[in-house]
């Protein structure tokens, strides 16, 4: 599956989450880092739905981007 993450600079590193999995978080102090850690949440999130029985829901969320005069 490919889902969609946000990856945000914070005050001192940076965050991700998931759109499509609600609470499906992780944090770094590169964007490298953050996406690894974030595949690796990613990872352990499915495997706790799939212990739970929870049905796993389909990637749906679009990213894309819009030029605005600045």
């Amino acid at each position: 599956m490919r889902y969609a993450i946000v990856i945000e600079k914070a005050e001192g590193n940076y965050s991700a989450y998931v759109p499509d999995l609600p609470g499906c978080v992780a944090t770094g102090t590169t964007v490298e880092e953050t996406e690894k850690s974030i595949r690796e949440a990613i990872e352990f999130h499915l495997d706790g739905m799939r212990e739970d029985h929870t049905p796993i829901p389909p990637p749906s969320s679009r990213v894309d981007y819009v030029e605005v005069a600045a």
